[in-house]
């Protein structure tokens, strides 16, 4: 009934963590692909990366405010981590770095059953978003690693550039296999007592329930244009939220700061969707896209 296939991956429900929330360690992988249709890993480069100094997370009324910085163990490291996956649900593994990085990282991941291209960190220089803004540079890292993997790739997308879609087609003559939309939205909050910004690294990226009308948004125009599937990421809470991704063109939805709210949330909006399908009488096909019919 909620079974979706994306490329070549198949997802028993169109749930999946999204990268950077319990996604370091296998235990936590393994205990939430118990439910979500699929996970996503910490985003993974080829050296260490400490990440920022703390402060490096806030929590600000419409939502989280980050600037970890993508720390990380390094590729190597953490591919012995990963050997011991044994989740129900597709292992995808993020990948970040430069352009010569990125498409060197696969090799690292056998037991990955997909990958996803960090290509919109919001906070990290040389790497993340300052990538993603470009449409020929995402293309060439896209071609880059469908030569050196036959598994899905996914981009998630930034939505810090003035058009969207123009990087997803890039992704899209690149050979991926979808896009994620969307990652964090650049952000800042100043402490008034101190006078000055709250996160080490002065600016972080927002998630949270205030970015989600961006993110249906972006969805939603995409869908429009791509042929390759959408994947929703951005302030889900509810069931509710989920089925408006979907209403805008996402095949599967990834939830991230929602798990801070519990991890109970992935059968809560499974459950949901599934009484909204039996109430409506309709497939999950008939949802996804159902706002461009209407």
């Amino acid at each position: 009934m909620l079974e979706v296939r994306i490329g070549d991956m198949v997802l028993e429900n169109p749930t999946v963590l999204a990268s950077g929330i319990m996604g370091t360690t296998v235990s936590s992988l393994n205990r939430i692909a118990r439910v979500a249709g699929g996970v996503v890993t910490k985003s993974v480069t080829s050296e260490p990366r400490e990440g920022f100094k703390n402060p490096t997370v806030v929590n600000v009324n419409c939502g989280i405010l980050n600037a970890v910085g993508l720390s990380n163990p390094s590729a190597k490291l953490f591919a012995q981590e990963l050997e011991r996956y044994n989740g129900e649900a597709p292992l995808i593994v993020s990948l970040a770095g430069s352009e010569e990085e990125i498409p060197e990282l696969v090799s690292f991941f056998p037991m990955a059953q997909g990958f996803e291209l960090n290509l919109s960190c919001p906070h990290v220089g040389s790497m993340g978003a300052e990538l993603g803004s470009d449409p020929e540079l995402v293309e060439n890292i896209c071609r880059r690693v469908k030569k050196r993997t036959s598994k899905p790739i996914f981009v998630k997308l930034s939505p810090n550039v003035t058009d969207i879609v123009e990087i997803g087609r890039g992704a899209e003559r690149g050979g991926a296999d979808g896009v994620v939309a969307i990652n964090t939205l650049r952000a800042m909050v100043i402490d008034v007592e101190a006078g000055k910004p709250i996160l080490s690294n002065r600016i972080g990226g927002l998630s949270g329930k205030a970015i989600k009308p961006v993110a249906v948004r972006c969805v939603y125009e995409l869908f429009e244009t791509l042929k390759i599937p959408v994947i929703g990421c951005g302030g889900i809470i509810t069931w509710r939220d989920a089925v408006e991704f979907l209403m805008a063109g996402a095949s599967a939805v990834q939830i991230g700061s929602g798990v801070f709210y519990g991890t109970s949330i992935f059968k809560s909006v499974i459950e949901g969707i599934k009484d909204f399908l039996v109430r409506k009488n309709l497939s999950l096909e008939d949802v996804i896209g159902m706002a461009h019919r209407n």
